[in-house]
C-alpha cells in the first residue's frame, strides 16, 4: 500500500467511468443487519499460555464474547463449554491438503472437532487454513475443495445454518490498494478467488481478511504517516482522498477494508460482508522497529475497538459492521522470530495487561483495566537486604502511606520484612496506577492476580477500605504521605518495625526508579 501525505491520487481518465459505475453498483450492496463485535485471537502456541480454565476466566472478566482459535484444541473447547462465548475453530495449514483431497477426512475432522463439542460449546465459524494463498501456495488448488468438504460435513449434521465456513486472507493479495476504488486481487489467484467467493456467497458466509496497518506503515518508508496508521485525528488537508469516488480516508484500516470490497466488486461480488480475522499492533520491537511501542499499541488497539464498536463502518460502506478479532490475547514469549513477533498481546501470560486500553465510551468489552485485581508482591526467597531497601524506598521517596505497618495497626502482623515489603511495594504500585516498570524494585517484586490481603489488613487495590478508585483504577492513599523534606523510613530490627523522621539528606543504598 502506498500513500503520500495529503496527496490526491488520480487514475487514467479512460478508466474513470468504469470505476464510478462499479462504485455506484457496489456502494450500498452490503446490508447492515447486525452490530459489529470485537473478538480476540488466542494465539498459535497454547503451551506458552495459561491453562484453558484461566483463559476462559479472563475472557469472562473482560466480557469477551468472541474468540478465534488457530486449531480446535479439545481442552480449550471443553473449557469454553456452557459459557456462550462464540468460537471460531480453525483447520491448521498442515491439515489442509488432507481435508482438501478427501470428503471423508473432512467429515472425520468435523465429527472430532465440532460435533463432539456442540451445542455446549458455541462454535459459530470455521476458518479453513490461514493466509493459504500467500503462506502455503502449493495448497491453493485444494483450498476451495477443503471449504466445500467441511461445509458438506456440516450440512450432513444439520449445522450449516449456525456455523459459517471461510478462510482468512492476507491483505497482501490485494494489489494497487490505494486508492481503494482501483484495488484488485492478484490476478494469478483468480482461478481460486472466483470459486471461493461464489462459495462464500452461496453459503451466506463472509470474506475473512487479516488487516495490519502496522506492516503497511513499516513498509511504506515513512510515506504513510504514523497518525494515519494509528487512527489518530488528521486535519482535512492530511486525509487521503480517493480521486475516483471522492471518499476521504482517515485511517489505513478503512482503506484496506474498502480495497477488499472494491476488489470483490471487480469480480462481480458485491454482497459479501468482511470480517477482519486479525488486526493489532506490537508493543515492543527491536532497533529496526522503533514504532513498536506500548503507547502506539495502546493507541491503535484502543482506537480500533472504539471504531469497530461504534459501527462506524468504512467510507464505502458507512454504518456496515466490520467485526474484528484483535491479534492477540496474550504475548507469546516463546514464539520464534523478531522481538515484535512475541509482543502483539493485550495481556501477559499471568493475566496482567500489557497496557490499559483507553476505552471510555466504548462499552465494557475488553476494558482490560484489571488493576482492581492485580497486585505487586515481594518475591519469596528474595535477598532480605534488598527487600528492606525496597520497603525503605516505597515508604520514603515513594511517598507511600506505610502507617498500617506500625505496631498496633491492621498490617503489622505478620511481623517480618517479606510481608511488610509486600504491602509497601504494592501500595506504590497502586499509587502509580500500575504503570509498567513500577513493580520491579531491582527484581525483588512481581505482579500477581492473587490478592495479598489477610485478616483485617486490606491491601490497596483490593477494593477494601485501604484503597480508593478513580475511573476504575485503584490508587493507594497518599494524603498522609511524608512531604518532601522529611522522609519516613520504616525498618525491621529483628522484632518490630519503628518509624523515624530523617531531617535533611537521606541516601538509600538502592534507587529503584
Amino acid at each position: 500500500m502506498a500513500l503520500e501525505e495529503g496527496r490526491v491520487l488520480a487514475v487514467r481518465k479512460e478508466s474513470m467511468a468504469a470505476l464510478l459505475l462499479f462504485f455506484l453498483l457496489a456502494v450500498s450492496a452490503v446490508s447492515a443487519d447486525e452490530d459489529a463485535f470485537i473478538g480476540v485471537n488466542l494465539g498459535t502456541d497454547l503451551s506458552d499460555m495459561p491453562s484453558p480454565t484461566q483463559v476462559v476466566a479472563l475472557l469472562k472478566a473482560q466480557n469477551i464474547r468472541h474468540i478465534r482459535l488457530y486449531d480446535a484444541d479439545r481442552a480449550m473447547l471443553l473449557a469454553l463449554a456452557n459459557t456462550g462465548i462464540q468460537v471460531t475453530v480453525s483447520v491448521p495449514n498442515d491439515q489442509l491438503l488432507g481435508i482438501g483431497q478427501s470428503n471423508a477426512t473432512a467429515a472425520n475432522w468435523i465429527a472430532r472437532n465440532v460435533i463432539a463439542h456442540v451445542p455446549a460449546t458455541n462454535i459459530t465459524s470455521i476458518a479453513v487454513g490461514s493466509e493459504v494463498l500467500s503462506a502455503l501456495p502449493n495448497a491453493a488448488p485444494v483450498l476451495v475443495s477443503a471449504l466445500k468438504f467441511i461445509h458438506s460435513a456440516l450440512v450432513a449434521s444439520n449445522l450449516d445454518r449456525q456455523i459459517k465456513v471461510s478462510t482468512p486472507h492476507s491483505s497482501a493479495i490485494i494489489l494497487d490498494s490505494f486508492p481503494p476504488s482501483q484495488a484488485f486481487f492478484n490476478r494469478s489467484w483468480d482461478p481460486v478467488m472466483v470459486p471461493l467467493l461464489k462459495f462464500l456467497q452461496s453459503t451466506d458466509s463472509y470474506l475473512m481478511l487479516n488487516v495490519y496497518p502496522y506492516y503497511d506503515y513499516m513498509q511504506s518508508n515513512s510515506v504513510i504517516p504514523l497518525d494515519y496508521a494509528l487512527f489518530r485525528p488528521l486535519p482535512p488537508n492530511k486525509e487521503a482522498v480517493d480521486a475516483n469516488t471522492l471518499l476521504h480516508y482517515t485511517n489505513v484500516f478503512d482503506a484496506i477494508v474498502d480495497a477488499a470490497y472494491f476488489a470483490m466488486s471487480y469480480l462481480n461480488f458485491t454482497k459479501l460482508p468482511i470480517v477482519v480475522t486479525e488486526s493489532g499492533w506490537p508493543s515492543k520491537g527491536d532497533s529496526s522497529e522503533p514504532d513498536a511501542t506500548l503507547d502506539n499499541a495502546n493507541t491503535y488497539n484502543s482506537n480500533l475497538i472504539k471504531h469497530v464498536l461504534n459501527n462506524t463502518g468504512t467510507p464505502k460502506h458507512p454504518g456496515i459492521a466490520v467485526s474484528t478479532y484483535i491479534y492477540e490475547l496474550y504475548n507469546e514469549d516463546l514464539r520464534p522470530g523478531s522481538v515484535s513477533e512475541k509482543n502483539w498481546g493485550l495481556f501477559n501470560a499471568n493475566g496482567v495487561p500489557v497496557y490499559t486500553l483507553h476505552l471510555t465510551g466504548a462499552g465494557t468489552v475488553l476494558a482490560n483495566d484489571t488493576t482492581n485485581q492485580t497486585f505487586c508482591v515481594a518475591k519469596e526467597g528474595a535477598d532480605q537486604k534488598m527487600l528492606q531497601a525496597a520497603l525503605d524506598w516505597a515508604c520514603g521517596p515513594g511517598k507511600v502511606d506505610c502507617s498500617p505497618l506500625l505496631q498496633g495497626q491492621p498490617c503489622y502482623e505478620p511481623d517480618n520484612v517479606l510481608t511488610h515489603a509486600t504491602y509497601a511495594v504494592n501500595a506504590y504500585f497502586q499509587r502509580m496506577a500500575k504503570s509498567p516498570g513500577t513493580c520491579d524494585f531491582k527484581g525483588v517484586a512481581t505482579v500477581t492476580t492473587t490478592d495479598p490481603s489477610h485478616g483485617t489488613c486490606i491491601f490497596p487495590g483490593s477494593g477494601g477500605r485501604n484503597s480508593s478508585f478513580i475511573n476504575g483504577t485503584s490508587l493507594a492513599p497518599s494524603s498522609n504521605s511524608t512531604t518532601s523534606g522529611a522522609l519516613s523510613l520504616f525498618f525491621y530490627s529483628g522484632g518490630s518495625f519503628t518509624s523515624s523522621v530523617i531531617i535533611g539528606l537521606l541516601v538509600l543504598s538502592a534507587v529503584f526508579l
